[in-house]
Protein backbone atom coordinates (compact mmCIF):
# COMPACT_ATOMS: atom_id res chain seq x y z
CA UNK A 1 0.00 0.00 0.00
CA UNK A 2 1.25 3.43 -0.95
CA UNK A 3 2.04 6.25 1.40
CA UNK A 4 2.63 9.97 0.95
CA UNK A 5 6.31 9.41 0.11
CA UNK A 6 5.22 7.18 -2.78
CA UNK A 7 2.99 9.94 -4.12
CA UNK A 8 5.78 12.52 -3.85
CA UNK A 9 8.24 10.15 -5.55
CA UNK A 10 5.83 9.69 -8.44
CA UNK A 11 4.80 13.32 -8.91
CA UNK A 12 7.90 15.02 -7.53
CA UNK A 13 8.08 17.07 -4.38
CA UNK A 14 8.60 20.38 -6.10
CA UNK A 15 5.88 22.90 -5.41
CA UNK A 16 4.96 26.37 -6.59
CA UNK A 17 5.28 29.03 -3.94
CA UNK A 18 4.61 32.71 -3.38
CA UNK A 19 5.66 35.19 -0.76
CA UNK A 20 2.95 36.24 1.74
CA UNK A 21 3.41 39.88 0.64
CA UNK A 22 2.59 39.17 -3.00
CA UNK A 23 -0.80 40.18 -4.30
CA UNK A 24 -3.55 37.72 -5.01
CA UNK A 25 -3.36 38.73 -8.67
CA UNK A 26 0.33 37.76 -8.81
CA UNK A 27 -0.44 34.41 -7.16
CA UNK A 28 -3.32 33.73 -9.56
CA UNK A 29 -1.12 34.54 -12.56
CA UNK A 30 1.53 32.13 -11.31
CA UNK A 31 -1.11 29.45 -10.69
CA UNK A 32 -2.42 29.90 -14.25
CA UNK A 33 1.10 29.84 -15.72
CA UNK A 34 1.98 26.63 -13.86
CA UNK A 35 -1.49 25.06 -14.23
CA UNK A 36 -1.94 24.43 -10.50
CA UNK A 37 -4.88 25.01 -8.19
CA UNK A 38 -2.85 26.00 -5.14
CA UNK A 39 0.45 27.55 -4.14
CA UNK A 40 2.47 27.28 -0.96
CA UNK A 41 2.87 30.57 0.86
CA UNK A 42 6.36 30.90 2.32
CA UNK A 43 9.26 33.25 2.74
CA UNK A 44 12.79 31.95 2.85
CA UNK A 45 12.33 28.56 4.54
CA UNK A 46 9.28 29.47 6.62
CA UNK A 47 5.95 27.90 5.65
CA UNK A 48 2.92 30.15 6.30
CA UNK A 49 0.00 28.46 4.56
CA UNK A 50 -1.53 27.51 1.24
CA UNK A 51 -3.42 29.77 -1.15
CA UNK A 52 -6.03 27.99 -3.28
CA UNK A 53 -8.59 28.78 -5.92
CA UNK A 54 -11.20 28.21 -3.21
CA UNK A 55 -9.52 30.86 -1.03
CA UNK A 56 -9.74 33.25 -3.96
CA UNK A 57 -13.42 32.66 -4.60
CA UNK A 58 -14.48 32.77 -0.96
CA UNK A 59 -12.14 35.38 0.49
CA UNK A 60 -11.66 37.76 -2.43
CA UNK A 61 -14.51 37.56 -4.95
CA UNK A 62 -17.38 36.96 -2.52
CA UNK A 63 -16.08 39.67 -0.18
CA UNK A 64 -15.76 42.16 -3.05
CA UNK A 65 -12.01 42.61 -2.57
CA UNK A 66 -9.59 43.54 -5.34
CA UNK A 67 -7.03 40.95 -6.45
CA UNK A 68 -4.45 43.60 -7.28
CA UNK A 69 -4.70 45.17 -3.81
CA UNK A 70 -5.18 42.13 -1.56
CA UNK A 71 -2.11 40.36 -0.21
CA UNK A 72 -1.98 36.57 -0.27
CA UNK A 73 -1.33 36.51 3.51
CA UNK A 74 -4.74 38.12 4.08
CA UNK A 75 -6.73 35.35 2.38
CA UNK A 76 -4.65 32.16 2.47
CA UNK A 77 -5.56 28.98 4.33
CA UNK A 78 -3.64 28.62 7.57
CA UNK A 79 -3.46 26.04 10.33
CA UNK A 80 -4.04 23.20 7.89
CA UNK A 81 -3.39 19.72 9.22
CA UNK A 82 0.06 18.54 8.22
CA UNK A 83 1.00 15.14 6.89
CA UNK A 84 4.31 13.32 6.92
CA UNK A 85 5.90 11.28 4.13
CA UNK A 86 5.23 7.97 5.89
CA UNK A 87 1.54 8.71 6.49
CA UNK A 88 -0.90 6.47 4.63
CA UNK A 89 -3.18 7.61 1.85
CA UNK A 90 -6.15 6.65 4.01
CA UNK A 91 -4.95 8.95 6.80
CA UNK A 92 -4.50 11.76 4.27
CA UNK A 93 -7.99 11.21 2.84
CA UNK A 94 -9.48 11.20 6.33
CA UNK A 95 -7.80 14.52 7.20
CA UNK A 96 -8.99 16.08 3.95
CA UNK A 97 -12.55 14.92 4.61
CA UNK A 98 -12.54 15.94 8.27
CA UNK A 99 -11.21 19.44 7.51
CA UNK A 100 -12.97 19.88 4.15
CA UNK A 101 -9.75 20.72 2.32
CA UNK A 102 -8.31 19.64 -1.02
CA UNK A 103 -4.63 20.30 -0.33
CA UNK A 104 -2.34 19.39 2.55
CA UNK A 105 1.25 20.37 3.27
CA UNK A 106 3.75 17.54 3.63
CA UNK A 107 6.15 18.37 6.43
CA UNK A 108 9.31 16.60 7.50
CA UNK A 109 11.35 17.75 10.48
CA UNK A 110 9.58 21.11 10.46
CA UNK A 111 10.36 21.78 6.79
CA UNK A 112 8.02 21.86 3.84
CA UNK A 113 8.53 18.70 1.79
CA UNK A 114 5.72 19.03 -0.75
CA UNK A 115 2.01 19.48 -1.20
CA UNK A 116 -0.58 16.76 -1.74
CA UNK A 117 -3.89 17.34 -3.50
CA UNK A 118 -6.99 15.20 -3.44
CA UNK A 119 -6.28 14.47 -7.11
CA UNK A 120 -2.84 13.10 -6.17
CA UNK A 121 -4.43 10.83 -3.57
CA UNK A 122 -7.12 9.55 -5.92
CA UNK A 123 -4.58 8.91 -8.68
CA UNK A 124 -2.42 6.87 -6.30
CA UNK A 125 -5.43 4.92 -5.00
CA UNK A 126 -6.33 3.97 -8.59
CA UNK A 127 -2.76 2.77 -9.19
CA UNK A 128 -2.94 0.72 -5.96
CA UNK A 129 -6.23 -0.85 -7.02
CA UNK A 130 -4.89 -1.77 -10.45
CA UNK A 131 -1.94 -3.49 -8.78
CA UNK A 132 -4.24 -5.46 -6.47
CA UNK A 133 -6.36 -6.56 -9.44
CA UNK A 134 -3.23 -7.61 -11.34
CA UNK A 135 -1.99 -9.66 -8.38
CA UNK A 136 -5.39 -11.31 -7.93
CA UNK A 137 -5.52 -12.24 -11.62
CA UNK A 138 -2.03 -13.73 -11.42
CA UNK A 139 -2.97 -15.69 -8.32
CA UNK A 140 -6.19 -17.05 -9.85
CA UNK A 141 -4.46 -17.96 -13.11
CA UNK A 142 -1.60 -19.27 -11.03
Amino acid sequence: MSNIATVLARKGNLFVSVNPEQTVLEALQLMADRNVGAVVVNDADTYHGIFTERDYSRNVILKNRHSSETKVKEVMSVNLPEIKPLDTLNHCMQLMADHNVRYLPVMEEGKMNGIISITDVIREKVIDQKEVIKQLKEYIQG
